[in-house]
């Protein structure tokens, strides 16, 4: 028997051997777990959950009856009576078959699903692709057909320049269906600034 073989033999029976001291060691040395410090934190959690439930990252995506494209993304959302529901840090688009695009942002949400409503509150600023750039306090949102309209004051930018008007609508073209339109009204002031 040579030397080679000698050591192969040694070697099959200490490193085995090696491998289980090893792993005892790994055991013996290791931590205790203790289970009861995690439990007041899933605790506290369940119970508030229960409380009051919610959601975190909620995502919403529907398509309007003339065919636009609704989605809605929130930091949480609560459940309510009815249907109905509530939603902080509100970020929606809308897309109308004409292909614009409406960006809305918005720091709280109210569902009123009876009327098919969106109630965008706490400072609702619209970026559209056409180049406007708006902010107005409370804005509704259809959830069944396309278009918007503000309760209030609108103020902002856009491609003639700047404009104020007491409120704003997003809605289809009367004499041309299929095509959507940004109306303001109720004493429109527009500073013209060309380019």
């Amino acid at each position: 028997m040579d030397g080679h073989s000698r050591l192969v033999g040694w070697l099959k029976v200490a490193l085995p051997l090696l491998a289980l001291a090893i792993l005892s060691t790994l055991f013996l040395v290791a931590r205790t777990i203790d289970p009861e410090a995690a439990i007041p934190y899933a605790e506290v959690d369940i119970a508030e959950r229960i409380r009051e439930p919610r959601m975190t990252d909620p995502a919403y995506a529907g398509v309007t009856k003339d065919g636009a494209t609704l989605t809605l993304t929130a930091d949480e959302a609560r459940p309510e009576a009815e249907g109905d529901g509530s939603a902080v840090k509100v970020h929606a688009q809308l897309a109308t078959p004409d292909g614009a695009r409406t960006a809305l942002t918005a720091g709280t949400a109210r569902v009123m699903s009876r009327d098919s409503k969106l109630l965008l509150e706490g400072g609702v600023l619209v970026a559209t692709s056409t180049g406007y750039e708006l902010r107005t306090d409370t804005l509704t949102l259809g959830l069944d057909r396309s278009g918007a309209e503000s309760a209030g004051p609108v103020e902002g930018f856009g491609p003639p320049g700047q404009i104020r008007a007491g409120a704003m609508q997003i809605r289809q073209a009367p004499e041309s269906p299929g095509t959507y339109v940004l109306v303001f009204n109720n004493r429109v002031t527009l500073i013209y600034q060309p380019h």
